[in-house]
């Protein structure tokens, strides 16, 4: 399959494009990544050299692979953190363009403003973007635990309270993908994925890992993976979801498992990649 990746990019490090790119090449698709920032690091090290992408940049070159006649083979169009609001028309207007030449493409939006450990790290009015803009036309929605309490302005500290929030975003999308949930009443030494249309659920349950610092760029890769595997079970025309939740939790698990074995900080996805294509440990969704 084919995906046009509009996603922040890191020299050092594995957020963005650099976390989505290698994984979707791995299990043998095509991206033609367009990064939204040039950073020497992504920002949770506290300092960072680079500039975000001027949006004019990023729509000629949007321009530039329709010019090739492209955007129809287009499987899908990723995109994720947004570091200025003048960008955010480019998104959209891309999405637009990506779905002009193949309706059956689909827009998986990561809305990605913070986490629980961080906050909020975008800038203001990147939140209202995600929430009146980019998620309504998108098909595909995957915030994690903090994202889904800011955008639905839901506290989200049961199952119960977590479905509703994420069918609240299901206005325009078809699914939600909740990539991290810790809620009050499961157990502590474990981290939850949960996949949400309107009519059904799936969970996955899976150890929780001590790391000193979690590594950054695990939603982006979850949201990579769980597309393509879903896009590869049939997508919006009947896709298995609970087979695509399995095979995308399953391979980041091996991944955090191999970064936690050597002592990294950032995701191991080059040395841990035969992990990755073959999970030593295989999770099963929970239907709801």
């Amino acid at each position: 399959m084919r995906f046009l990746s509009l996603q922040s990019h890191v020299a050092y490090g594995y957020v963005g494009n650099r976390a989505a790119t290698f994984p979707l090449q791995r299990l043998g698709h095509e991206v033609w990544a367009i990064n939204t920032v040039e950073f020497s690091n992504h920002t949770g090290y506290g300092a960072w050299r680079g500039r975000t992408t001027p949006a004019d940049q990023v729509a000629d070159i949007v321009q530039g692979i329709e010019a090739l006649g492209l955007l129809p083979r287009c499987d899908a169009l990723l995109t994720g953190y947004v570091g200025d609001a003048a960008l955010a028309d480019v998104v959209l207007d891309t999405a637009r363009r990506v779905r002009a030449a193949n309706p059956r493409a689909i827009w998986c939006c990561d809305p990605v403003l913070g986490d629980t450990d961080t906050g909020i790290y975008v800038k203001p009015g990147i939140d209202a973007f995600f929430r009146e803009r980019a998620i309504p036309a998108a098909d595909l929605v995957t915030p994690n635990h903090f994202e889904l309490e800011h955008l639905t302005g839901a506290k989200v500290s049961t199952m119960a309270e977590a479905l509703a929030a994420a069918r609240s975003l299901l206005q325009g999308p078809k699914l939600a993908l909740i990539t991290s949930l810790r809620r009050a009443d499961a157990p502590a030494d474990q981290i939850e994925m949960v996949a949400v249309s309107r009519d059904a659920a799936w969970r996955i349950a899976t150890p929780l890992i001590d790391f000193e610092i979690m590594p950054n760029g695990t939603g982006d890769a979850v949201a990579a993976l769980f597309t393509a595997h879903w896009l590869a079970g049939g997508g919006l025309a009947g896709g298995d979801v609970a087979d695509a939740l399995g095979k995308a939790v399953s391979s980041i698990f091996a991944v955090l498992e191999a970064t936690h074995e050597l002592g990294e900080r950032e995701l191991q996805l080059v040395a841990a990649q035969d992990r990755l294509v073959s999970p030593p440990r295989r999770f099963t969704a929970e239907r709801l």
